[in-house]
C-alpha cells in the first residue's frame, strides 16, 4: 500500500507499531525525543526500565507472530523462561499455590534486553527511519484529518513538518494526544482513573551462590479488600546471573528506598521467605522507587468524531498497576490489532476509527482484571469499590482455593492471569462445580521449594520473630 506513517516514540509499543505499519506502507518514520543506546542497557526515557518485567503467555504469543523467532533471540541472551505455576513459588491470601506442571509460561529479563532485542529486529528495516533526539510538537491537520505532525530537533531547537499519510502517538503515559486533538476542535476525551496510591522499590542482586540455575520466580501476593494497605514481593530472575527485588505497596504502605528501610519492609511481609533470600545474595547497587503506577485509560475509542490518519497506542491509551505484569503484554496484543486493522480496513475512510476501537479492546482484559482488585484497597483515588466489588473477591478468593486443589481449575485460572484467552467450553462446567463446592486452603506455612532451592534459604536471626 503506498503512504507513509510517521510513530511518535519509540519504546515497545512505538517499534512494535512500527514493525506492523512497514509491512503495509512505504515507508515509516519513528521520531524518539532520546537517543537509543547501542546495546542492552538502561534508557533514560523508559519509565520502570529499572524494575522487573514478565511478558506472559498471550503476549508472548503475539510478539512471536509479530517477530518470528524473536523469543529464542531473548532466550539466547539470557531471558528466563518460567514453566507456570512450575516454576513460581507464590504466597496468596488463601496460602502458598502448588507448583503443578507447566500449563502457561512467561519470559522474564530485565527491560533494557528485551527492548534492545526488539529494537535491533525491528529497526533493521530498510522501510523504517528513526529521528532520534526529537519532540512531537502538534498535529498538523484539523478535526477531520491529520496530515503529519510538527517536530522539533532538540539540539538546532528547529520545528519542521513530517508529512504522514497516518501518524500514530506511542508516547506512553504522558501523551499529549487528548490536548492536541482539542487543538484540531475535537471534544474532550473522557478519561478513567483507578488509583491505590501503589509505590515500589526494585534493588539488583547478584545470585547467591550455589542456587539452582533454574530458581523459580519467588511471589508475595497482596491481599486486597481486607481494609488494609497491600504490601507485596517479587524476585525476578533475569539473565546474567541476577535478581531483581521488587517490594511494594499501596497508599499508606509505600516501601522505601534506603538500604535498613528496604530490608525491613521485606521482613515485615506476610512471609519471610524474600527477605530470607536477599540475606543470601549480594546487592548490586541501591534501590531505586516509582510512585507514577494509576490505572489510567483515555477512552479514545468513545469519542463521538475521530480524525482520519492518527491513532494511539500502548501507554497513551490505557495503563495499569505494573504489579500484575500485563503491560508488554498488552501492547503486543495492541500491535497485532493495528496488523489486522490495516489488513482488513488499509487506510480508507473511516479505518482509523476502527482501528482505534479494536485497539482498545484488546486492553480492556487487563484493565478490568487490575481495577476490580485495585478498587478495594483504602484510600483508593477513583472507582471506589461497590458491592459488587467485594462479591468478585469472594468468588475469586473460592476459585483461588479450589485450583489448590484441582490443576483443571488452576489452568483456567492461570489463563486469565496470563491474557492468553478463555476457558475451553468443556472446562467451564468443571470451574463452576468448583466455585459451589469450595475448597479447602492451600498450606500457608511452607513455601514449596525443593530441597535445593530450600538450602540457599539465609538463616533468620531468631529475635526478628517470624510472620509466617
Amino acid at each position: 500500500m503506498n503512504g507513509r506513517a510517521v510513530v511518535l516514540g519509540g519504546g515497545l509499543a512505538g517499534v512494535l507499531a512500527a514493525s506492523v505499519l512497514a509491512r503495509h506502507l512505504d515507508s515509516v518514520v519513528v521520531v524518539e525525543r532520546d537517543r537509543y543506546p547501542d546495546g542492552p542497557v538502561v534508557r533514560k526515557g523508559v519509565p520502570q526500565a529499572q524494575h522487573g518485567h514478565l511478558l506472559l503467555t498471550g503476549g508472548i504469543r503475539q510478539l512471536e507472530a509479530l517477530l518470528p523467532g524473536v523469543v529464542d533471540e531473548l532466550l539466547g541472551h539470557g531471558a528466563r523462561r518460567l514453566g507456570l505455576p512450575r516454576d513460581v513459588v507464590s504466597l496468596t491470601a488463601q496460602g502458598w499455590m502448588p507448583r503443578f506442571r507447566e500449563m502457561r509460561f512467561a519470559l522474564s529479563c530485565s527491560r533494557a534486553l528485551l527492548d534492545w532485542v526488539i529494537r535491533k529486529r525491528v529497526l533493521g528495516d530498510g522501510r523504517i527511519r528513526v529521528e532520534e533526539d526529537t519532540t512531537a510538537l502538534r498535529l498538523c491537520g484539523d478535526g477531520a484529518r491529520v496530515a503529519g505532525v510538527l517536530v522539533r530537533d532538540r539540539a538546532s531547537g528547529q520545528p519542521r513538518l513530517l508529512e504522514a499519510d497516518l501518524v500514530v502517538d506511542a508516547t506512553g503515559r504522558g501523551s499529549k494526544a487528548p490536548e492536541w486533538l482539542r487543538q484540531l476542535g475535537l471534544p474532550e476525551v473522557r478519561e478513567e482513573l483507578v488509583d491505590p496510591g501503589l509505590a515500589y522499590a526494585t534493588r539488583l542482586y547478584r545470585v547467591p551462590p550455589g542456587a539452582p540455575a533454574d530458581f523459580p520466580n519467588v511471589s508475595i501476593q497482596a491481599e486486597p479488600g481486607n481494609g488494609r494497605p497491600g504490601r507485596a514481593g517479587v524476585i525476578f530472575p533475569i539473565e546474567g546471573g541476577q535478581w531483581l527485588v521488587t517490594l511494594s505497596g499501596t497508599r499508606g504502605a509505600e516501601p522505601p528506598v534506603d538500604e535498613a528501610g528496604f530490608e525491613q519492609f521485606a521482613r515485615e511481609l506476610p512471609h519471610p521467605v524474600i527477605s530470607e533470600l536477599i540475606a543470601a545474595a549480594e546487592p548490586l547497587g541501591r534501590a531505586r522507587g516509582y510512585r507514577n503506577n494509576a490505572n489510567r485509560r483515555r477512552r479514545f475509542d468513545r469519542l463521538r468524531r475521530w480524525p482520519e490518519g492518527f491513532l494511539v497506542i500502548g501507554d497513551a491509551v490505557a495503563t495499569t498497576n505494573p504489579t500484575y505484569g500485563h503491560g508488554m503484554s498488552v501492547a503486543a496484543g495492541e500491535a497485532v490489532a493495528l496488523h489486522r486493522g490495516m489488513h482488513r480496513y488499509q487506510l480508507h475512510r473511516g479505518s482509523a476509527r476502527r482501528i482505534q476501537r479494536g485497539m482498545a479492546a484488546a486492553a480492556q482484559a487487563s484493565w478490568m482484571m487490575a481495577t476490580s482488585q485495585d478498587r478495594l484497597y483504602p484510600d483508593v483515588v477513583g472507582g471506589e469499590p461497590s458491592r459488587a466489588s467485594f462479591v468478585q473477591k469472594r468468588l475469586t478468593d473460592r476459585l483461588q482455593r479450589v485450583a489448590a486443589e484441582d490443576p483443571v481449575v488452576f489452568d483456567a485460572l492461570l489463563q486469565g492471569h496470563t491474557l492468553s484467552g478463555v476457558p475451553s467450553p468443556l472446562v467451564i462446567p468443571r470451574v463452576v462445580r468448583g466455585l459451589l463446592r469450595g475448597g479447602a486452603r492451600p498450606n500457608h506455612d511452607d513455601p514449596p521449594f525443593t530441597p535445593a532451592e530450600r538450602a540457599v534459604l539465609a538463616p533468620q536471626d531468631p529475635l526478628e520473630g517470624d510472620k509466617a
